[in-house]
């Protein structure tokens, strides 16, 4: 295994000094198994879902495709079973990702190594072609437990901790590999949400259709959508409409960590301490608000130290091969003549080599034995929100279209909710509370109609009989006789206007052969008459009928006293007549 490993380091070490004449970036990062099989997983899926399927693949159906892609890029003979109906699409769009993610996988590195080795120098054939694939073809499936030995807690616990180890890793070497290269839209998918930053599926699914539509990565269209709407101005701020305004504040924040780990990497020149500060801001980020029993704390303390140790070690290595006036074999990019810090671009050279050896060694790690726990979408919650895979964070959230609509009883509880009067809350208030106009009923309220049940069932209503009609008769006798009666009691100095009303005292002087009435009973009389008067001049008014619709009143005309009145609040003549005092 030792000699496996030592011959794949021979060949990306090659790659390394001569990637320039393959590629136009000197910083092309490497997959290692794990990533070339996440990836396939991911083509299939897209495959899928273009032929009028869902975005799924069965686990079976990528192990097969996965040996296809081995033996056909290894060049050897291919497997007893038949390939998949659309290999050759799914094919297609692996390599694809790869161009467009600036990367490529160990079987490529393999096949350029004949075409950019050195004759004189090395070696002819460092790997065969068949221990390479059996290296990358490492399918072991953990055994199924016995029935007569059933799994303990601690086992369970165990497997699950090795996935969190598992996991925790591969977001520190994410963000490390989007300071080399930050077209690698694999490191942005496994780094966007971890620590939580509200960004999930749908937010990734938004940058997604930002940089299709762009055409560009997904961290260029993370990267300049917050550039744009910070340092814009108005003229070149997005458009409101823009689906990434809603996820303004969480693509600030990640944008805001990697600008500090670029500020890191720019300021401290000796790789040995920046390495190590990267790691540490890092780890800081995912530990933040977990406790000490927290299994994600742990495995990020772990790697944490190994990654610091490992970088102080690799930076070791190439001084002593500086030293010694051999190659290093990395090339990083050069710095550019119109880049704004020219410290920060040549600083930052020798830290990127250390970080590109290291980023190289965890692609040559061995692959993960169980595939199922590698590309199943239970996977362990790293980032304390929603625990999404890698394929579940390309797969776009399914879109509610109103066919199913709220369950019956969570309608009639919100109805009930919204109708049920709202206690008023013991509000302290001034002096002048008499003033206040009480808050009307809502619309709701408001515009609530009586069910028919609650309509009146009698609409023309019973004539009154003949008893009812002499009892108002003689009512309106007797009221005219106590009206002459009081007008007879008054005198005519007072009244001079009944002097010129000749009939009226006629029939006042024919009803004085009695005694006169006394004055306080007229009195009395005069206000009982007042009220019946105004009793009847209302009944008359709304048609003598509580059934009957009430009539129409008379249009007011313009100018009148009962038009140009103000109204009052109510209690508001109190407080006036109060302050007049």
């Amino acid at each position: 295994m030792e000699s496996l490993v030592d011959g794949m380091k021979v060949m990306v070490k090659v790659f390394r000094r001569e990637c320039s004449r393959v590629f136009h970036s000197e910083r092309t990062t490497i997959h290692g198994a794990d990533h070339m099989l996440m990836v396939l997983q991911l083509a299939m899926a897209e495959v899928n879902k273009k032929h009028g399927g869902e975005f799924k693949v069965a686990l079976s159906d990528v192990l097969m495709a996965w040996k296809h892609l081995l033996l056909d890029k290894l060049h050897l003979p291919p497997p007893s079973f038949a390939r998949l109906e659309n290999y050759d699409l799914i094919l297609e769009t692996y390599k694809s990702f790869l161009r467009r993610s600036n990367t490529v996988d160990l079987v490529d590195i393999f096949s350029m190594y004949t075409q950019l080795r050195d004759v004189d120098n090395d070696p002819e054939e460092p790997i065969s072609p068949v221990h390479l694939f059996e290296f990358l073809a490492n399918s072991e499936v953990s055994p199924l437990p016995e029935l007569s030995v059933p799994s303990t807690p601690s086992s369970q616990s165990k497997s699950r901790i090795s996935q969190v180890k598992a996991a925790v890793r591969r977001v520190f070497c994410s963000y490390l590999t989007l300071l080399v290269n930050s077209k690698n839209d694999m490191a942005l998918a496994l780094s966007l949400d971890v620590p939580s930053r509200c960004l999930g599926r749908q937010a990734f699914t938004d940058i997604k259709h930002a940089a299709h539509k762009s055409n560009t990565s997904l961290f260029l269209a993370v990267t300049s959508f917050v550039r744009v709407l910070h340092l814009g101005g108005k003229g070149y701020a997005p458009a409101e409409s823009d689906p990434l305004r809603k996820h303004v504040k969480g693509l600030s924040d990640f944008v805001h960590f990697l600008d500090n780990l670029e500020e890191i990497l720019g300021e401290i020149t000796d790789p040995s301490a920046c390495g190590s500060k990267l790691v540490a801001a890092i780890r800081a980020a995912l530990v933040k608000g977990r406790g000490s029993g927290d299994a994600v704390l742990a495995a990020a303390d772990e790697t944490a130290q190994e990654l610091k140790e490992r970088i102080c070690q690799l930076h070791h290595i190439q001084k002593q091969n500086g030293a010694n006036g051999g190659m290093i074999g990395i090339s990083p990019a050069r710095p550019k003549a119109y880049a704004i810090n020219h410290a920060t671009a040549i600083g930052g050279r020798d830290t990127v080599k250390v970080l590109m050896a290291l980023l190289d060694e965890e692609a040559l790690s061995p692959p993960c034995l169980n595939k199922a726990d590698l590309l199943s979408e239970d996977q362990p919650v790293v980032s304390g929100g929603e625990a999404n895979s890698f394929l579940a964070l390309f797969r776009s959230p399914e879109v509610s279209t109103g066919a199913s609509p709220e369950p019956l009883k969570n309608r009639i509880q919100s109805r009930r909710d919204l109708l049920k009067p709202k206690a008023k809350s013991g509000i302290i208030r001034s002096q002048f509370a008499c003033t206040y106009k009480d808050e009307p009923l809502p619309l709701n309220r408001v515009l609530e109609f009586p069910s028919s049940s609650q309509v009146p069932t009698c609409r023309h209503p019973a004539p009154k009989g003949k008893i009812a009609a002499a009892v108002d008769e003689e009512e309106r006798r007797s009221d005219a006789e106590e009206g002459n009666a009081a007008l007879r009691a008054k005198p005519s100095s007072a009244h001079p206007k009944t002097e010129r009303n000749p009939a009226p005292q006629g029939a006042a002087l024919g009803q004085r052969s009695g005694n006169a009435p006394d004055r306080s009973a007229s009195a009395g009389v005069r206000k009982q008459s007042k009220s019946h008067k105004r009793k009847l001049g209302d009944s008359e008014q709304h048609g003598g009928c509580e059934n009957e619709p009430p009539q129409k009143k008379q249009p007011v005309k313009p100018g009148s006293k009962a038009q140009t009145r103000k109204k009052l609040i109510a209690g508001q003549g109190k407080l006036t007549s109060f302050f007049r005092v």
